[in-house]
């Protein structure tokens, strides 16, 4: 039974239209206007990606479309027409029946957009009754039709159930469902898939994709993931400083960029078929300009390489190129970025790298263990005498020679951080060898020497939670030189000097207070105290991910050039598979607990994998819209580690199963050569063939 209805707008033009969109923010300095002259179009059925760097204007652009600003932002100027009526000249009031039924949201946390409290059924039934007015029970039944509708395994349970007892995939589903549940005009994704797995962010857009073709919905996209612009959107249009800079189809923007920002953007995105010797990746300097300090002539001139004096001077317009399909820039160089681009960016030469030449052994991680007891055990459980553990690590063992890094993918839930943690004796291992160098280190980090705890440190993945705040960055990254190495004044500040200079920060930073410098800074100065007492391991738990595009080219060539001349080794953790790929020098795949493929960042790539590594590599957004990969994808949610299936821990997902034995007996360890090796039922020879036949162009 379909729960859609149909909405008819007489005489009025189809989709979104925003036009001369002005917004201006009142403050105690005076009025500032954040977005300004902003105009683009969004068809019913169409996707328009909107993207740009952290404070672009974006989500500020989606609050005006709503009529939901904060309290001190008005819409200075400009029309937004929603099927030909102007929401500018709406009240609160008027836009209260509109909320939810014309327009809907997708927001980035599933978790903070519904209510704990309520069951999931009657959340998308409650939307369906204020806007319609039907029975609760009709309304109930299209709440499990629309679960039904939006790929949900048993919606009648899933109905029943709250919040908590959903994954972060399912509890996305349902935000899409109670979105889509009134057939709105308008939806707008803020984000929608930036916290998911990359498994599940495929799953999700290639259900995105496949509802609103059947629900002709115009669609406003806003993300910062280039890669899910070219999978998904429709047209882009590409933000900077509250302004547009260029607009276009994804397939001409993304391979005909006609803008200096939109190939900065674009050349700072680490490519799958690439890895750190291929190219160095281009970076955009500088940062997004305050709107109370905006340039005099084009905004995005003080970070352009090709910025002449004429750009300086004055404002350019956006431009129709006559290129095609309403392709348009807001560059007076254009056609010079277009027929001569390495004008404007630096080419992605070759790095030279040095070659490790020892064969020494940094860490030596054997049969490491962690299992968290669970505090209320079940009575059956007792009488039994078994107590029921999480398993987060679960027998790993891995070598990390110096010199090189460590790639450790898998999604969450699966035990990297745990097994990082647990080798930087921030968690008590239960089981195993922790070696360094030549030393059985401790299990927990308050037992370790000095001497110890010099040879592993670590950058985690929120810095703004690893500096305290009351004291200046120089101080943070002073404190384990003076806790571990005892060095004197003079010479103390000769070393910050030094590192602060290492990771492309000036001297004067040491003076600052963490909120008097971006994130992307942060996260440098978080660099730069690890690479203080000169460790012989970094460990890297997703340093990158809440970081711009552009920052985070800038950050992956500082640990390039780090670790070049400094030879230390890194072990890389990130949910990327391309920055992992582009970073490291071996590539572990961990999935529940387990270790089920190791190899070299190039081997690993390349059939035959094991089907959860396919399964990853498949699901990787590329910043290509030509691009044809495998469609591998993973239907169920990382079952618990507290009752891990037998046989195969992965049967239950895996795409390649191939029977009872699966499900029965633990699969072995095959050899493919180059120390490549694969946890497997199925023959490595069986695997290349089929994953040879389903592949497509990610080599």
């Amino acid at each position: 039974m379909s729960i859609r209805t149909t909405k008819k707008v007489q005489g009025a033009s189809p989709g979104l239209e925003v036009r001369d969109l002005t917004i201006t923010y009142n403050t105690e300095d005076g009025p500032l206007d954040t977005v300004r002259n902003l105009s683009f179009k969004i068809a019913p059925g169409e996707i328009y990606g909107l993207v740009g760097e952290s404070g672009s204007g974006k989500t500020t652009i989606a609050r005006a479309v709503v009529n939901y600003l904060a309290s001190n932002g008005t819409i200075k100027s400009g029309r937004i027409l929603l099927d030909g009526v102007d929401l500018c000249t709406k009240t609160k009031k008027e836009m209260r029946s509109i909320w939810g039924s014309d327009i809907t949201m997708v927001h980035q946390d599933p978790n903070k957009s519904v209510n704990p409290s309520m069951s999931i059924g009657n959340q998308i039934a409650e939307m369906v009754r204020v806007h319609s007015g039907i029975s609760k029970a009709e309304a109930r039944k299209k709440a499990v039709d629309m679960l039904s509708w939006v790929r949900m395994p048993d919606p009648s349970r899933v109905a029943r159930r709250y919040p908590h007892q959903l994954s972060g995939g399912q509890l996305q589903r349902v935000l899409i469902a109670i979105a889509l549940v009134t057939n709105p005009r308008l939806l707008i994704m803020d984000e929608p898939t930036t916290a998911l797995d990359v498994t599940t962010e495929a799953v999700i857009l290639d259900l995105i994709r496949d509802l609103l073709m059947e629900y002709q919905t115009a669609v406003l996209y806003i993300t910062h993931n280039l890669g899910v612009v070219a999978r998904l959107c429709h047209r882009v249009g590409v933000i900077y400083a509250g302004a547009l800079m260029e607009q276009g189809p994804v397939s001409r923007v993304f391979k005909k960029m006609l803008h200096p920002y939109t190939l900065g953007l674009l050349g700072s995105v680490p490519r799958v078929e690439l890895d750190k010797r291929d190219i160095v990746l281009n970076t955009i300097p500088g940062y997004i300009p305050q709107p109370d300090s905006l340039p005099a002539g084009c905004i995005f001139a003080p970070r352009c390489r090709g910025a002449e004096d004429a750009c300086r001077a004055s404002r350019p317009p956006l431009v129709d190129t006559k290129e095609g399909a309403d392709h348009i820039t807001a560059c007076r160089r254009w056609q010079v970025v277009k027929n001569t681009p390495e004008k404007f960016a630096n080419p992605q030469e070759k790095r030279e790298m040095r070659e490790p030449t020892t064969e020494d052994i940094v860490l030596d991680s054997v049969n490491v263990k962690k299992y968290f007891p669970i505090s209320r055990v079940r009575l059956g459980d007792l009488i039994r005498g078994k107590r029921p553990v999480v398993k987060a690590v679960d027998d790993i063992s891995l070598r990390i020679r110096q010199g090189f890094t460590m790639g450790i993918v898998g999604e969450s839930g699966c035990g990297k951080t745990t097994f990082a943690r647990c080798i930087a004796g921030l968690e008590k291992a239960s089981a195993g060898k922790i070696i360094v160098g030549d030393e059985n280190l401790p299990y927990v980090v308050s037992k370790r020497s000095a001497d110890q705890l010099k040879k592993i440190q670590m950058v985690f993945q929120n810095p703004d939670a690893s500096l305290n705040p009351q004291h200046t960055v120089g101080a943070s990254v002073a404190r384990p030189l003076t806790r571990l190495k005892n060095l004197s004044k003079k010479v103390l500040q000769e070393r910050l000097e030094e590192l602060f200079q290492s990771v492309n920060l000036p001297k004067e930073y040491m003076n600052r207070l963490p909120h008097e410098i971006s994130g992307g800074e942060k996260q440098r100065v978080a660099i730069a105290r690890a690479l203080a007492t000169d460790p012989k391991l970094l460990i890297c738990d997703e340093p990158i991910s809440s970081l711009d595009v552009s920052v985070q080219a800038s950050l992956m060539n500082t640990l390039m050039e780090l670790q070049n001349r400094r030879g230390t080794s890194c072990l890389f953790i990130s949910h990327d598979l391309a920055a992992v790929k582009h970073l490291s020098s071996w590539i572990a795949v961990i999935y529940l607990g387990r270790l089920w493929e190791i190899g070299s960042a190039s081997d690993i790539l390349k059939p035959p994998h094991h089907p959860y590594t396919e399964a990853l590599f498949s699901a990787l957004p590329i910043p290509d819209p030509d691009a044809k990969q495998s469609r591998v994808r993973l239907r169920e949610a990382v079952p618990s580690a507290v009752t891990i299936p037998p046989g195969c821990r992965f049967h239950p997902r895996c795409p390649r199963k191939v029977g009872e034995i699966c499900e029965n007996e633990e699969p072995p360890w095959q050899d493919y050569g180059h120390w490549h090796k694969i946890c497997c039922h199925i023959p490595l020879e069986e695997l290349v063939e089929i994953q040879n036949a389903d592949e497509g162009d990610l080599q």
